[in-house]
Parts: structure tokens; sequence; C-alpha cells
């Protein structure tokens, strides 16, 4: 078997809904697919999916039947518009909030079973800190987190942070406004989230980009479609293709990579925060 370049594992994360969060990480997947990447985009809201309803999947399997032992997680693999991958979340089921220590066990060996290996696994977690959300963030070697201009987006985001940093060791976190009306907004609010992480917090913040509102956002996400495949011209989809190639431009991190990490990670966090 040839040398695999290891995985880019990257988590989508954001202290409060309605950020758009999971519109964020269907675009940033499929902009990495049009790069001629193999992208896994698994929705880790495990009891709330989202990404299925937001690219108008209607998956018959589901991440529940991985842990009930009906279907391996590679059975449950949905084609996504573009080239993605997605593994399903189940929606409405109440005890898959907080998966007990053997379930998300569990889910790490169902991914250690993956056949084929990906360039890019995006990790769309679950917004706040619960220790779901946390396990997986803290498992990715990349953490994006996700603001926009309501004053709660930010102050959550800065408890996200906290926490990822003082309970499970993250340091370095990319912030990406959106829904911006210009991207000197979006550094605005990079600058306050900065002024509390630089007094309080030992952390590396950096900016990753913003994406403004625009009605070709708004028009894709009714549509169930991802905005960087139905209006690639649009200054929401160009920013989200300028913010995957930066993404791209970057090795995974030296701290470790691909799928192995993903899996010893998860297990290493679901230790600190069980």
């Amino acid at each position: 078997m040839g040398e695999q370049a290891p995985t880019n594992v990257i988590a989508v994360t954001s202290g409060k809904g309605g950020v758009g969060k999971t519109n964020v990480s269907v675009n940033l997947a499929a902009a990495l697919a049009r790069q001629g990447q193999s992208v896994l985009l698994f929705d880790a809201d495990l009891s709330l999916a989202n990404v299925d309803v937001a690219l108008g999947l209607r998956p018959k399997w589901d991440i529940s039947h991985v842990l009930s032992g009906e279907k391996t997680l590679q059975e449950i693999l949905l084609p996504g518009p573009g080239g993605i991958t997605v593994v399903p979340a189940s929606s409405g089921v109440a005890r898959m909030a907080n998966l007990a220590p053997a379930e998300q066990a569990g889910l790490v060996q169902a991914f250690s079973e993956l056949e084929q290996p990906v360039d890019t696994l995006i990790v769309d977690t679950g917004a706040g800190i619960d220790p779901t959300v946390l396990t997986f963030t803290s498992a990715c070697q990349r953490v994006i987190v996700v603001v926009c201009d309501e004053p709660t987006s930010l102050t959550d985001a800065y408890a996200l942070i906290k926490v990822l940093n003082r309970d499970c060791g993250v340091k370095r976190f990319d912030i990406l406004a959106n829904m911006m009306d210009s991207e000197w907004q979006g550094r605005q609010l990079l600058a306050k989230l900065c002024n509390a992480t630089d007094t309080y917090l030992d952390v590396n913040v950096r900016w990753l980009g913003s994406v403004p509102r625009d009605e070709y956002l708004r028009k894709a996400v009714q549509a169930q479609r991802a905005v960087v495949l139905e209006y690639p011209r649009s200054s929401s989809a160009r920013a989200l293709l300028e913010i995957a190639a930066r993404i791209s431009a970057e090795p995974p991190q030296p701290m470790g990579g691909g799928m192995a990490f993903f899996i010893e990670r998860m297990l290493a966090a679901r230790e600190k925060t069980g």
C-alpha cells in the first residue's frame, strides 16, 4: 500500500446556534472537493441532524444505527453534492446528545474501520460546550470557530474557547466571521474577541476570513444547496472558496495527522470530559 498523506481533520464549531455553522461546514466541504480533494463531512451534532437537511439529503441510515450495531460506518456513508461524502447524524433522538463512554468508544472504533482514506475530514459539531461537542472538537487538528455580529455570538465563542483551552488543552483557534456586511466588520469582531483572549487566556486566535451576507447565499440555503456549487460567482461563494484555498495551503498540524490521530484524540478527550 502506498504512502497516504495524513488526513486534515477540521472541526467547525460555534459557541451558540444560529450563526450559520453548518452552512459553513457544507460549503467548505464542497469547496475543498472542488479542488480535487476527497472530503468526508461528519455531522457531529448527533441528536439534531442538520447536514442532510442543508444538502437536501434523505438518509435511510444514520450514526445511531452504527452505535446500535445495525450498520457499519461504511454502510451509512451518503454521497453528497460535488463529490463529498456525508456521515449523517440522527434527528430527534435525545440519547444521542450525551453518549455513554461505551458508545463513544464504539464510534471511535467505527472511524478506525473506514475502508478508504480521505484528504479532509470536516467535523460539524453541535453548538455550545456540552461534553460531546468538546470531545469531537478537541480531537481535531484544526478548530474553526464561527461567529456572527450578535453580541451573544462573541461571548459564547469566548466561553467555548476558554473551556476547550482549559479542559482539553486546545491552544489554536481560527475565527470565521459569517453573514458579514464587510470584511472590516468581521475583523472588528476578531479584535473584540482577541481583547478578551489575549488578556485572560494563553491561546493563539487567528483570522481565517469572513463570509458576506448576500442574496445568493439565502437562495442557496432555501434550495438546500451549497452556494459554492449553486452560485459559484456570488460574493459569498467566492469568500468561501478563498477560505478553502487558505485551509488547503496549510498542511495538517505537526502535532499529528490522519484518521488515527483523530481516533486517538477522541479517546483522550473522552477521558478528560467524561
